[in-house]
Order: structure tokens, then sequence, then C-alpha cells
């Protein structure tokens, strides 16, 4: 695979990617991949369509051969796991927080040694870092817009949704070339590294329900007592319907319409239909729990905000120290006109801002960054705390 420059003919492999959901399948191609030292790597899960959402598809690509593994037909994947933790292998992703979060989710997998083509673009101040748009500038590939919502939970998969997810690992061996030749030339090969490493340790802390969780919904807080007592009451029949038919919350019944709902507070069907969001579908299926989830909320003491909400706002001293640190991360990313966050995040700044150290020497006991970041930005970091 060489890179191609933008609106180039597209040559795509002569042969289709290669379908894997048996065993034997599975092991022979483990076998081709332990023959490489390089490996591209993508997942596709199911989170628009399923109320517990679960890894999908599983892309590898190598020189030669590109391979789609079915986890949905494949119960035990375990023999992936020596790969993903190998140190000598270098697992190549765009964007590998999530795919790291989901596969350590649902395989436990452990991760070592991951090149991530979205974080070196970042690093490297590329203009889009998106995969899609790399593709179409970088190698003339314009993806189908409409995949990216697709349900990858369906079997089976067509020849055109295959040939879809091929493409997110198929250019990633020649794309981390790019990069890499790139971040060698502008000496921060090292700093990148270094943020790959971190990513190995990301885990899943999403997809848990809380039945507080009606507070995050905008406009919330805007409402009456007895309008919280309804949307707390309502959100909770969403969700019992949404694990019922093993979908999103957000596909029963959305957010906006569940705060209009409770801000009208309607008693009627002629009332419900009233309501902008309460499709006349909603209304056949819905309606009556509705209603008697409106009505039962009359009955309910109204709820009130968590009360440590701000209970751990900072006192204004750090604040000020967390301000003026932002003032420098914004001015050093300028510097190499990088996006601030590239630089630090604003947890790592707020962590510093708290906990003040004196020298390098407590910053290293901080453990919040790693060495190549320490030795790069620590004196300056400890200069600002220490000014105000």
């Amino acid at each position: 695979m060489n890179p191609m420059t933008p609106n180039s003919e597209i040559a795509y492999p002569g042969t289709p990617p290669i379908w894997v959901d048996t065993p034997d399948m599975l092991d022979s191609m483990i076998q081709r991949l332990n023959q490489e030292p390089v490996i591209a790597v993508d997942t596709e899960s199911d989170s628009l369509y399923a109320y517990f959402e679960k890894v999908c598809l599983i892309q590898f690509s190598v020189p030669g051969a590109d391979y789609l593994v079915d986890p949905l037909a494949l119960k035990d994947l375990s023999s992936l796991a020596p790969i993903f933790a190998d140190a000598a292998v270098e697992k190549i992703f765009h964007a590998a927080e999530y795919d790291v979060m989901v596969l350590r989710r649902d395989y436990n997998f452990e991760f070592a040694n991951l090149f991530d083509t979205m974080l070196a673009s970042r690093i490297l101040s590329w203009p889009r870092y998106g995969l899609g748009s790399i593709l179409a500038e970088r190698f003339g590939v314009t993806q189908d817009k409409r995949m990216q919502r697709h349900n990858w939970g369906r079997r089976p998969l067509t020849t055109a949704e295959m040939e879809y997810a091929r493409l997110d690992t198929y250019y990633l061996l020649d794309l981390r070339e790019l990069l890499l030749a790139e971040l060698q030339k502008t000496d921060l090969l090292a700093e990148a590294q270094e943020t790959f490493q971190e990513t190995t340790t990301a885990v899943w802390h999403g997809g848990g329900f809380s039945p507080n969780g009606f507070w995050r919904i905008r406009g919330a807080r805007d409402l009456p007592r007895a309008g919280l007592a309804v949307l707390r009451q309502l959100y909770l029949f969403r969700d019992r319907e949404a694990r019922r038919r093993d979908r999103p919350p957000f596909k029963v019944i959305a957010d906006a319409t569940l705060l209009r709902l409770s801000q009208a507070r309607p008693v009627t069907h002629d009332q419900l239909r009233q309501i902008k969001g309460m499709t006349p579908y909603l209304v056949r299926r819905y309606g009556k729990k509705l209603l008697r989830a409106i009505v039962q909320s009359r009955d309910s003491k109204p709820p009130s905000p968590p009360w440590n909400q701000n209970h751990h706002r900072p006192d204004p001293a750090v604040l000020a120290r967390y301000e003026a640190l932002r003032a420098w991360r914004k001015a050093r990313a300028a510097q190499r006109n990088a996006e601030p966050d590239v630089i630090l995040s604003n947890a790592i700044l707020m962590n510093l801002a708290r906990s003040r150290p004196k020298d390098i020497k407590e910053l290293e006991k901080m453990n919040i960054m790693g060495p190549v970041k320490r030795v790069k930005y620590g004196p300056e970091i400890i200069q600002v705390l220490w000014q105000n």
C-alpha cells in the first residue's frame, strides 16, 4: 500500500477482506498476525442501537491482508489477548482511547505498544485529524458518511459495509509511516510515544445508570419542583422501557421531549398530543404509561439538587493558579500551532493548581505526567505556580 495524493484514482486491493467467524479462521488469522511487527486495528460497536453497547466488529490490517472479526459469532476471543499485550508488536489505532476502553471492558484485554494516528496528527498540529478528513486529503479516499451511524450488530454485513469497515484500518499502516517520519523530523516522537503509552491504561467509565441522571438533562434545573418530580418519574420509566427493549434511552423518548412533558404536565391524551416530540407512535405506544407516571409523580417528594454539586469548588487561590496555568498552556501551544490540550489536559492543570508542587521532585511524585513532558514543561510549570 502506497500513499496516494488527493483526488488520485483509488486503488483498492484486489481481494476482499477476510471474514473471520469460526475458531479455525480466528486461529489462521492469528498465525498471520504473529508474523508482523506492526498491525492496524479498529472496532465497531452498536452504541446507537442497544441499551448495553458491545463490540460488534474488530478489524485488523497487515500488508496484503485485511480481516473482519465477528465477535457476535465467536464467543471466545481470548486468543487475541497476547497480541494486544505484546510490547514487541505495535498496534496502530486511530483515536485509540475508545477502542482500548471497550476491548478492555468486553474482553479484559491489556495493551502495550500503541501508535495512535489521531493523537500523532494532533501533536503534529495537522489542521484536520478525523480519519475521514485524513483519508481524503492524504490518500484521495472518500468514506460513506452514512455508515458512521450504521448498526454494526446486524448480520449479515453487505459488501459495502465490509468495505467501509476495512477502510478504517487499510490505510493506517501507510498513515503511520507518514506520521512517524514527521514526528522524527520535528523531534516530537518521544512526546508522542509517551502520550500513546498513557492511552494503554484507558478504562471504561460509561454505561452505568444513575437514578439521578435526569439532573444532566438540559433545562432540568430550570423546572419548578413539581416539574422535577415529573421529570424524575418519566426518566425512570424511560430507562425501564429502554432496558426491556434493548434500546438506547434516547431512542425511546428524547431528552427534550421528557423536558417538555415535565414543563406541561399533561393529564389527557389530547394534551399529550400537543407536546412537541410526542409523535402519534409515541402517544399510541406509551400514552397511558406516560400519563400514569405524571399522575404518580404528584404523590412523590420533589427531588432536591445534589447537595455536593459545588462542594469541591476550588478556593480563589487555586482558581487563580489554574487560570495562570491555562494562560501558560495557551501560549505554549501557540508556539507550535497546537491545540492547548495537546500540551496538558484541564484535569492535569487543576491537579497542579491544587497540589502546587514546589520542585521537579514533588512534581514527579504526583505521577500525573510522563518523564518527557515533565522535563519539557516541568520547570515552566513550577515557575507559573509560584508566581501566583
